[in-house]
Parts: C-alpha cells; sequence; structure tokens
C-alpha cells in the first residue's frame, strides 16, 4: 500500500469537473483530510457512473484503510445511491464540495450523506483557481449550473440554476492566474453563453472576454470551452475578429443535426443556426476551427434523422467531435420516449465518429507547412492556436513555453512541428 500524505482525486467528466476537483483537493488538504481517495462523479451517461462505480470497488480493494468520498454531479443526483455502496463512507454535494466548512466537518468525522438543495442555491462561484500545477493552462470558472432544461439532460439537477461570478470576481482571478504563469486561460461552466443574464445590466459573454483582454495585456491566449449556437453575440463576433488573443477555436453545444430531434431534445436552435454560426465565424476569423458535442441515437431517431446529423457535420465544418451514443437518464423526459436499439445506437454513434475522423484527418493533413504557436504543456507536447494537438521535434522544450512553429506533418491525430 502506497503512503498518504494528501487526498487523492478521481476525476470523472467535464472541464468543469477537472476545475473544481482542484478546489476540492485544496479544500481537503487545507481540512488536514489526508487519508482519502475522492470521486468527483459525471452523470452525463449511464457509462461515466458505470465506471466511476468500477473505480471505487477498486480503489476498496487496492487500499482497505482509505476513506472513500463520492462528490460530483451523480452524487448530488442520487446521493442515496451512492451512500448504499458498501465501499463509500461519505457523499457529498457539488455545491457542498466547494466549501471549506463541509471539508472541516468531513475532518472531524462528518455526517454520511452532505447535500443540500442545489436548485435553493442563488451564490455565485466564488472559488477561482490561481492555477493549475504546471502552471500552462488555467480553468477559470465564470458560471454555474443552468437554465435551460434538455428533454435528455440530467444535468441542471445536479448543478443548479444558473449563477454567475461577477467581472471584477473574474478579472481578479484572470490576473492571479497570469500573475502565477498561466500562458492560457480557459473559460468554462456548465453554460458560459448564459454568463452575464443574471447580472445587472444582463452583458453578454461577448463583453465579458473583451474586458479581460483589455484588462490584461500579459494574457497571451484566451480560449472558450463549449457554447451554444442558439444564442447569437454580436460583441463575441467582434472580439473574435479583432483580438488575435482570443483563441480560433469554438466548440458548440450543436447535439443533432435534424429539426425534428432538436425539437423533441428542446434544444433552443435548429440545424441552419448551426451553419449559419459557423459561417459568420468563419467570416470574421477566417482560421477558426468548430468542434461540437453530438448525440447519436436519440429516442424516435431515424435514419433519414442520422444522416442529416452526418450532413450537419459538412454543411458547418466540423472538426473535434465529440459523440455520445444516447444514454437514458432516469427522470430525464427523453428516458421516456421510444428507445433505439443499443446496437444500432452504438453503429451510428461509430457513424459519426469515423466521418469526424476523416474531416480531422483531411485537416490535420492539410495544415502541413503552414505556421502555428504551441504551447508546450508536457513532454514537448502541447496544443496549436486551433486546438491542433502537436508535438515539438528535435530539441526539449519546458512546460508553459509558447514558441513559433512551423508544421511538418501529420502524425496519427498530432502535427509535427518544429521551432520556426
Amino acid at each position: 500500500m502506497a503512503q498518504r500524505n494528501a487526498p487523492r482525486v478521481e476525476t470523472f467528466g467535464c472541464r468543469l469537473n477537472i476545475w473544481e476537483s482542484e478546489v476540492v483537493r485544496d479544500q481537503a488538504a487545507s481540512a488536514g483530510i489526508n487519508d482519502a481517495i475522492i470521486f468527483n462523479t459525471c452523470a452525463v451517461t449511464a457509462e461515466a457512473e458505470r465506471q466511476a462505480r468500477q473505480a471505487i470497488r477498486r480503489a476498496r480493494r487496492d487500499d482497505p484503510a482509505a476513506r472513500i468520498i463520492v462528490t460530483g454531479c451523480a452524487a448530488q443526483i442520487a446521493p442515496d445511491t451512492w451512500d448504499a455502496m458498501p465501499e463509500v463512507d461519505h457523499v457529498v454535494g457539488n455545491h457542498d464540495k466547494l466549501t471549506a466548512p463541509v471539508w472541516q466537518s468531513l475532518a472531524a468525522g462528518g455526517e454520511a450523506i452532505i447535500v443540500s438543495d442545489v436548485m435553493q442555491v442563488r451564490e455565485t462561484a466564488t472559488h477561482m483557481l490561481d492555477a493549475f500545477s504546471a502552471h500552462t493552462r488555467g480553468f477559470l470558472q465564470i458560471q454555474q449550473g443552468c437554465d435551460h432544461r434538455c428533454t435528455f439532460c440530467i444535468i441542471p439537477y445536479g448543478r443548479g440554476n444558473n449563477r454567475s461570478a461577477g467581472l471584477g470576481q473574474i478579472l481578479e482571478a484572470a490576473g492571479r492566474l497570469v500573475d502565477g504563469g498561466c500562458a492560457e486561460i480557459v473559460l468554462t461552466g456548465v453554460d458560459i453563453t448564459s454568463w452575464g443574464s443574471d447580472l445587472p445590466g444582463r452583458p453578454r459573454l461577448g463583453e465579458l472576454v473583451r474586458e479581460i483582454l483589455r484588462a490584461l495585456p500579459r494574457l497571451q491566449r484566451l480560449r472558450l470551452s463549449s457554447i451554444d449556437p442558439a444564442e447569437p453575440d454580436s460583441q463575441l463576433m467582434d472580439v473574435l475578429a479583432a483580438e488575435p488573443r482570443l483563441m480560433p477555436h469554438l466548440h458548440l453545444s450543436a447535439q443533432h443535426g435534424d429539426d425534428t430531434i432538436l425539437k423533441r431534445m428542446k434544444r433552443r436552435h435548429l440545424a441552419r443556426d448551426v451553419v449559419r454560426f459557423c459561417d459568420e465565424a468563419r467570416r470574421r476569423r477566417p482560421d477558426v476551427v468548430f468542434g461540437a458535442d453530438l448525440i447519436a441515437g436519440f429516442p424516435t431517431e431515424g435514419e433519414a434523422a442520422h444522416d442529416a446529423t452526418l450532413r450537419l457535420i459538412d454543411r458547418a465544418g466540423l472538426t473535434y467531435l465529440h459523440v455520445f451514443p444516447f444514454s437514458p437518464r432516469a427522470g430525464t423526459p427523453a428516458a421516456r420516449m421510444p428507445q433505439l436499439d443499443g446496437k444500432l445506437i452504438r453503429q451510428r454513434a461509430n457513424a459519426l465518429r469515423a466521418h469526424g475522423g476523416q474531416r480531422l484527418d483531411r485537416f490535420l493533413d492539410n495544415a502541413a507547412g503552414s505556421h502555428d504557436q504551441i504551447l508546450v504543456e508536457s513532454g514537448n507536447a502541447g496544443h496549436g492556436r486551433n486546438f491542433a494537438r502537436m508535438r515539438l521535434e528535435g530539441e526539449m522544450a519546458s512546460p508553459g513555453q509558447l514558441l513559433d512553429v512551423t508544421v511538418l506533418a501529420r502524425d496519427g491525430q498530432h502535427l509535427k512541428v518544429v521551432r520556426r
């Protein structure tokens, strides 16, 4: 058994969970909880929950003396089911996991279940990180929760309603990230496009991006996490066109390419809105590259609807795809709709991934001979401005370095690059 001198945090799911795991680790360590394995769970799919349960059982077998604490979206939504696992000592809610008193209570023994009603939480995000340990990319939470109720999504019940951090708080936290050595800041949250809708004057995301770049001239790169194409933001388009420090990579919560399915999902956009968004962004910033979340096998999806998603990939010019086989979540309207056969769902997910893989290969092949900039993260690898994964050839570079490079060729799903 390995000696434990700090809590271990196992993270499942999204970038926001990655960010919050850093807060959890810091809060638990500050409270003196050094004998715990903390599982920060995800509830987006049944597979994510299955993987978390499997990891918990394995952790208990490997380390019978450890305290096992489960938190995250899955714990928030169904705390009793996690508490019923014999391996689990404590279950902590999504809001509770970010508060120091909860970890102090756990250090003194604590209750088995500490889960408050996240739908009643009204405070804005209050825990901002100074930096990740590698001092390369910093994740900055600008909002929490979601006011929308897509029929497939359980996340609002794990995260609560939209709460935006104030502009001053965000600028202060971003400044600490820059002072701590972060070359790139990633704005993250559950639904960052909704940032500001609950603040005085209802500012928009584009205004926030502009203010961060204006206030922090030493910030070298600013990147956005997933955004919603249903809410066009003229200020965001303006700053995308005018500010090279805003990275030319936008990841869209598109979900599907068929309008009937989008309506059954209770999305607020149609396929043409995704295409229009991409066309406008590309007109403003010709080097912009798009990613997208897509769901395969949503209830009632026919062959024509599936084909519409395949066509959307081409129509919108999508490059980086996150494809999710539909997974019914108990308590959501989509779980009560007529379900597709699991084998068919997997086949359609594979077809979307294969089509996306072809587009990514073509994009990477076309990059040969071009000039870009790599943010070195570890092992001489990192990301370009448009989020292409890169590997620096011919020399060793330190994490956190920003280097101007020339692309030699594609190597699988990486680009081989050399310093210019």
